[in-house]
């Protein structure tokens, strides 16, 4: 019996210090996605083996098998289960890739905990990218698209995934999981055919010149796409804006929506366009897209001028779609007429949706809104 005991002690021990980080290695290119920034507490769920690592020197700090519980931080650490720790970091690793939930949500790869100085939590999925575009594309475009569409979308996706990744070796995230990056939900946001697009696609990239596309994206680009310059100082050919006629039908092509003067103000409140008893607002000029570059508000005393873009930031990009709009002031109120929805630039995914209905491939949806780059397989 004691034997049996012994070899059943030492199988634990092979698993957690030989056959466990073996799992937890990754076997290709990883991203850093902040899946929450600002949090007082977080559920934290983990099913089989994990480990707790110290990510400066990946020390292991604890292993155990099945966590249920809240982690918090106080101002020497954070606590984690039985754990409280002193560091300011943690990382937690399952051997099951599906195994760790976060609020509910799954998630692969390993996580990082990290204190504020607010003594708020910020949450770091480290994930291999094509995992990563799996757990986006669901998010982006419909899993009941055309595939060619959805693998243009994957495309599209893990370049500015790579893009952003270059851009930010400095800081402890490479992209956020809302819409202001790509919207991520994880292991819990996969799907079949979503899936199938990533596989098909599995290491392409969008390239101009030898270096890597910011391969933009919006929903609707209602006739003409935007130039990039105009928004980011980004002045390249595949990113300068083409006529689009696909998205004629897309359900966001048309939008409207009604605002008093009162609630512009409030919004505007506390920046460098604020202004009280606002009377007017008037177009001053538009691009070739017919986005509208600037705004003029104005009262009885004074006038400011306003970018389109910072308007539409600040009132709320789900509210002011797109900056191609026209404008009423009707009493106290302003009545906004608009078309598309996004920032305009690079691919119009309703646009790429029709072209792919019609029988496009993937590699003529990039060439039309890319024009100019070229699709290489890492």
């Amino acid at each position: 019996m004691r034997k049996k005991v012994k070899i059943f002690k030492f199988a634990i021990f092979f698993i957690f210090c030989f056959l466990v980080p073996a799992l937890y290695a990754q076997a290709g290119e990883v991203v850093r996605v902040a899946i929450i920034q600002d949090a007082q507490s977080l559920s934290l769920k983990v099913k089989g083996f994990y480990e707790v690592v110290d990510p400066k020197d990946n020390k292991v700090l604890y292993r155990g098998k099945d966590l249920l519980t809240t982690v918090t931080v106080y101002k020497n650490g954070i606590l984690l289960g039985k754990m409280v720790s002193r560091l300011d970091k943690l990382l937690v690793r399952a051997e099951d890739p599906y195994a760790v939930m976060i609020n509910g949500r799954k998630f692969r790869g390993g996580i990082t905990l990290a204190k504020k100085d607010n003594l708020h939590l910020l949450v770091v999925n480290s994930i291999e990218l094509e995992d990563y575009i799996k757990g986006i594309l669901y998010h982006e475009a419909s899993h009941y698209w055309p595939l060619e569409a959805l693998k243009a979308q994957a495309i599209a996706s893990r370049s500015y995934a790579v893009y952003q990744k270059q851009a930010s070796s400095s800081r402890d995230f490479d992209l956020t999981s809302d819409v202001y990056s790509q919207v991520y939900g994880g292991r819990t946001s996969e799907r079949y055919r979503t899936n199938i697009a990533v596989d098909e696609t599995k290491g392409m990239l969008l390239m101009y010149q030898g270096k890597i596309l910011p391969a933009y994206f919006h929903a609707t680009c209602a006739g003409h796409t935007e130039d990039a310059n105009r928004l980011w100082n980004i002045n390249i050919a595949p990113l300068k804006g083409v006529v689009c006629n696909f998205c004629q039908e897309s359900p966001h092509f048309f939008w409207h929506v009604v605002l008093s003067l009162e609630e512009i103000e409030k919004k505007l409140k506390g920046t460098n366009y604020a202004m009280n008893n606002i009377e007017g607002i008037i177009v001053v000029d538009r691009d070739q897209s017919n986005r509208i570059i600037n705004l003029k508000l104005f009262n009885k005393d004074k006038s400011k001028k306003i970018p389109a873009k910072d308007f539409r930031s600040l009132i709320g990009a789900d509210i002011i779609r797109s900056t191609n709009f026209q404008l009423d002031i009707a009493g106290k109120d302003v009545v906004i007429e608009g078309k598309g929805w996004g920032h305009g630039v690079g691919l119009c995914q309703w646009g790429a949706y029709f072209m792919a209905k019609n029988g496009s491939t993937y590699q003529d949806i990039l060439a039309y809104y890319y024009p100019g780059s070229v699709v290489n397989s890492q």
